[in-house]
């Protein structure tokens, strides 16, 4: 998997974002070398990143992204001659604005460590509602031919458990066929039986052809299974608020009613 570095630009056009979806607490998972979250912090967005690839990587992850994104130059040429072509001029410029991003990321997540957790679906290491828009691109569907439908199922309810109001997903294709994940209707189906609706909808990016639209997941009204015992919840969790649950950033706007 070819860890990526786009830009805050690229999310806002991914995600459909707008100023009031700025105005929130967001997590972008899993982040890689993204430099959203470092723009985020330049503009007083509230945002931290969650990457697995945190854990032993850290400060170095930007500079092994671009080392390996210019390695696979070839590569990138080859499987992206049929893309559109409207975000970057060609594959040299998008290597030229990934290195870029990824320096940007590779200086904030030096200068603000907090901002950057440790962490992988489909088990995160926050609290849950510890966010209002969790973000995610490029994982989940991307690779529905690598990853099991029960991987998928329990990633989107994690990133469900841990959003107050919305989680967004983008793309719905598969990145080797360019195909529309086929078990994306059954998920729906199942998420919303538990209480976690969803919509598809269609936003300003298209970069793989087809892949120009992002599942909406509205956890308004989702809370995750109740403990089973003092303490506890689903095996592996400590619950919020009790001695030993993770919470690694310090939240400055939990007031009620925020």
């Amino acid at each position: 998997m070819l860890v990526s570095a786009r830009s805050f630009a690229e999310y806002r056009a991914m995600f459909a974002l707008d100023d009031r979806d700025l105005e929130q607490r967001i997590l972008d998972c899993p982040a890689g070398a993204a430099g959203f979250v470092a723009e985020a912090g330049r503009r007083g967005i509230d945002a931290v990143a969650a990457d697995r690839q945190y854990a032993e990587h850290r400060e170095e992850l930007g500079l092994l992204v671009e080392r390996e994104t210019v390695f696979k130059r070839e590569r990138l040429v080859k499987e992206t001659a049929g893309y559109v072509w409207s975000w970057y001029a060609d594959a040299d410029d998008m290597i030229r604005r990934w290195t870029a991003n990824a320096r940007a990321f590779g200086a904030d997540i030096a200068a603000r460590p907090e901002r950057y957790v440790a962490g992988s679906l489909p088990e995160l290491p926050f609290a849950d509602d510890s966010f209002d828009l969790v973000l995610s691109s490029h994982l989940l569907f991307s690779y529905g031919n690598r990853l099991d439908e029960d991987f998928h199922r329990a990633a989107l309810l994690e990133l469900a458990r841990v959003a107050r109001r919305e989680v967004r997903i983008f793309p719905l294709v598969v990145y080797d066929t360019g195909a529309r994940y086929e078990g994306l209707a059954v998920l729906r189906e199942e998420l919303a039986r538990l209480g976690v609706p969803s919509r598809v909808e269609r936003v300003a990016y298209e970069f793989q052809p087809g892949a120009d639209e992002m599942l909406v997941l509205s956890t308004a009204g989702h809370r995750a299974p109740a403990p089973t015992a003092p303490g506890r919840t689903a095996p592996g969790r400590t619950a919020p608020g009790t001695a030993g649950a993770v919470d690694p950033v310090r939240w400055r706007h939990r007031e009620p009613g925020a």
